[in-house]
């Protein structure tokens, strides 16, 4: 039996432009998904679709796929720099223009309105100065919605812009036929303004006030709307704008000005008071205070000197310094950070895709509603033009705008205000995850506690190799792990070798949750986890390091026990509020980890924490979370290593301290960029507001839609209010999307800063 083949796909961003609503992008990812092997998931607000196709499928040919749907499509352009000046020239252009057709169609539009809604006002053929202010606003300030309308019937498909059209037109055409055939035109008219249409008493009503305030209130609604949208992604640009534009390299002496395009690891650059740091990078000379507030949320400026990490995007607050790049361009942290949220902006949440598949629906129904009440007034007898109002109504109220609104929006606010925060979460599905967890399984070193470890202790068998010897090999194959433990064991080694270089490590290997091994100058050194079976002598230590809350390992050279090596961390401060904090939001706090059962209940007694498993391998860790799971509870983990990255996988949430491993950071679905565990409570307290808020959301676009709808369909509601109603629809959604960009965390824990 042949193997099965291996499906590949990869992934593509399209730009897509001319989606209006909901319908819009059902019809994109309806037309894309038609292609052998293509997923694509769409977002209203950013204008965008991610794609996952097979390789043979080309880019062009999804492009040529979007606009055979009737829209355009590109791929994004790459990043640039920009000048200071600010926007692109084509975004600023195309704004420019909507501002112009709103301002003229403005103009146009007042005097046909306070006319129409005035009858004091009303003189001799003011009907006729009505129409000729209204030809131009129902032609040409209406034009985008005819385009675009015309666009779409000629791919077989209705939008937002259709109801739109149409109604102009229905409106239009109506009043043109009552003024030249209907006795609308008699120089003497008066027409009174009622908030319910009434019969016509013989002489046929004209409706201007229609054709002009729809359009009117469209346009406007949707230039506010497009303004409330780019707020609600003004986080993602302000981290955009965190990249520096120019370097000062340090060379042999001199120093030169490049374009941060031309920056390469190694280089050294300039970081003078004031300015930001140009990319990631490791200080080589001086010292000063960096501000990381833009970057990671964190409020307070960190000390750094030679041999500090720094983050591309962090404010030089104090000295000079010289900083040796070790990431550049999409490797940054800054990079990282900003893919991550956008990627999380192209996410739906379960609510939103229920909302595109009744937007699919839900123009075709919306016509079809509209013929229906036309068709019923006509054949009850009514007056045509109290038909033709109630048709035009329905097709100006219904707003399926809301709908594709009601999530891109508050995500977008929600994940950029997290970011702010220092809170990175992968898109909706992470947030539904935050807002329903119950239990929350902690690790120990670098979670809960600094993991910034120091040697306290070192008791050698006597006899033995020594003290001195047993600590240089220790330090030396420990040179290659990853682990707090380790850089501990190793920058002690440094130390007491008098600026010795360590031998270097051959054969190394690392077994997550159990120790490192490794040849230093020809013989076997092991660094474990300590079992049972120790010298008298190092077991009687043993107590000591249990008592003091330290982590001991034992050193093997050749197979010989020959050291016990007490390792001492200290508990995060923000650990003691974040523990308390997930209690009061009702999370059960369990700690795993896979030290020794002292220092574990140690650091969990000094939390409060009642629940703990010591000496837990990574599948241990991993098992635990399945127990867990079948044990009904919603289970997340926090965790910073290799070995947490099974866990992390596991579970129904992943959250990653942002200090910590690749691995455990790629695992997660969360991550806490600055690596302190008291943003989780914000965390969660972020995720349900924002859940909260697309809830509101999603409840009045339906709501909206139940109520207004049938009111038209009845009779009861103008067209020009119709017109205003549907645009405020849009409004509020994007208004209410809008709060979270203010959202503060938790204000007892702002005071303890």
């Amino acid at each position: 039996m042949g193997a099965e083949p291996v499906t590949v796909s990869v992934t593509t961003d399209l730009a897509i432009g001319g989606m209006t609503c909901a319908a819009c992008v059902k019809r994109v990812e309806k037309k894309l998904g038609k292609l052998d092997g293509v997923t694509a998931t769409v977002n209203l607000a950013t204008g965008r679709a991610r794609v996952s196709h097979p390789p043979q499928i080309s880019p062009e040919e999804l492009i040529e796929t979007v606009e055979k749907a009737g829209y355009t499509a590109a791929l994004p352009e790459p990043p640039r720099r920009r000048e200071p000046d600010g926007d692109g020239e084509g975004e600023a252009q195309g704004a420019k223009q909507e501002r112009d057709r709103l301002v003229v169609t403005t103009l146009l539009a007042v005097p046909v309105l306070v006319l129409s809604m005035a009858p004091g006002l009303q003189f001799r053929n003011w009907q006729w100065l009505c129409f000729v202010l209204a030809a131009p606003v129902a032609v040409w300030g209406a034009w985008p919605f005819h385009v675009r309308a015309v666009r779409g019937l000629r791919h077989s498909t209705a939008t937002m812009d259709t109801l739109v059209s149409l109604g102009v037109a229905a409106s239009f055409s109506w009043s043109v036929y009552a003024l030249f055939l209907g006795g609308a035109g008699d120089p003497g008219m008066r027409m009174p303004f009622t908030l319910v249409p009434s019969a016509s008493d013989g002489v046929a009503h004209i409706y201007l006030e229609a054709a002009v305030g729809v359009p009117l209130f469209v346009l406007a609604g949707r230039f506010l709307e497009a303004r409330a949208r780019r707020g609600t992604g003004a986080a993602l640009r302000s981290l955009a704008q965190l990249a520096a534009k120019e370097v000062a390299v340090r060379e042999d002496g001199s120093e030169r000005l490049i374009p941060i395009e031309e920056l390469r690891a190694g280089h050294v650059f300039v970081v003078r008071p004031g300015e930001r740091v140009a990319t990631d990078g490791e200080v080589a000379e001086g010292s000063s205070a960096v501000d990381l507030s833009l970057v990671t949320g964190e409020t307070e400026p960190v000390e750094v000197g030679p041999g500090s990490a720094v983050v591309g995007g962090a404010v030089n607050s104090g000295g000079l310094l010289l900083v040796r790049a070790t990431a550049v361009g999409a490797d940054t942290q800054l990079a990282r950070i900003t893919r991550l949220v956008t990627e999380a902006q192209a996410g739906k949440a379960r609510a939103q895709r229920l909302a595109d598949s009744v937007a699919g629906v839900f123009v075709p129904v919306v016509l079809a509603l509209a013929v229906t009440a036309l068709g019923f007034w006509l054949g009850a007898g009514a007056d045509p033009q109290a038909a033709v109002t109630a048709c035009v109504a329905v097709l100006v109220v219904a707003c399926p705008c809301a709908l594709g609104l009601a999530t891109p929006t508050a995500l977008m606010a929600a994940t950029g205000r997290g970011a702010q925060l220092g809170v990175l979460v992968t898109g909706p599905q992470a947030l539904e995850g935050l807002q329903h967890i119950d239990t929350v399984v902690l690790d120990k070193t670098g979670t809960l506690t600094s993991g910034h470890m120091s040697v306290a202790q070192v008791t050698s068998v006597p006899g033995g190799l020594g003290r001195d010897e047993v600590v240089r090999l220790a330090g030396a194959v420990e040179q290659g792990s990853e682990h707090p433990l380790g850089r501990a064991i190793t920058a002690y080694a440094r130390r007491e070798s008098a600026g010795r270089r360590l031998p270097d490590v051959s054969a190394f290997s690392a077994v997550p949750g159990h120790g490192v091994l490794g040849r230093v100058e020809g013989r076997l050194v092991e660094v474990l986890a300590p079992n049972d079976e120790l010298p008298a002598a190092l077991a009687d230590a043993l107590p000591v390091a249990a008592a003091a809350a330290r982590t001991p390992v034992l050193v093997r050279v050749d197979g010989a026990a020959e050291a016990l090596i007490e390792v001492g961390d200290v508990v995060r401060p923000g650990s003691y509020r974040a523990v308390e904090q997930l209690r009061r939001l009702g999370v059960r706090p369990v700690l795993a980890t896979g030290d020794q059962e002292a220092p574990a209940v140690a650091v969990a007694s000094a939390l409060g924490i009642d629940e703990v498993h010591a000496r837990r391998t990574p599948e241990d860790k991993a098992d635990l979370v399945g127990d867990l799971q079948e044990q009904g509870c919603r289970v997340a983990v926090i965790g910073d290593g290799v070995n947490d990255a099974a866990a992390l996988a596991g579970a129904d949430l992943g959250i990653a301290m942002g200090s910590g491993t690749d691995v455990a950071i790629g695992a997660a679905d969360v991550t806490l960029v600055r690596g302190d565990i008291e943003a989780l409570a914000d965390a969660v307290r972020l995720a349900r507001r924002t859940l909260g808020t697309i809830r509101v959301n999603l409840v009045w676009a339906f709501g909206y839609n139940l109520v207004t709808v049938p009111l038209a369909m009845v009779g009861l509601l103008n067209p020009m209010l119709a017109a205003a109603a549907m645009s405020a629809s849009s409004l509020l959604v994007v208004g209410n999307s809008l709060r979270l960009r203010v959202w503060q965390p938790n204000p007892d824990r702002r005071r303890t800063r």
